[in-house]
């Protein structure tokens, strides 16, 4: 898989980098999500990091 589509998923909460996943690069805005968090244990926002 390339290096250059995948996002790094950031927790809103604790601030750690818990996922990683595909995007579409023509879309300009940052991808969020809500995801489960292991450090947190429970369901968090997740925004896309550089």
């Amino acid at each position: 898989m390339s290096q250059e589509k995948l996002a790094k998923m950031e927790c809103q909460e604790c601030k750690r980098v818990g996922y990683f996943t595909t995007r579409n690069k023509k879309i300009k805005t940052r991808l969020e999500l809500k995801k489960h968090c292991k450090d947190c244990k429970k369901h968090q926002d997740f925004k896309e990091t550089k």
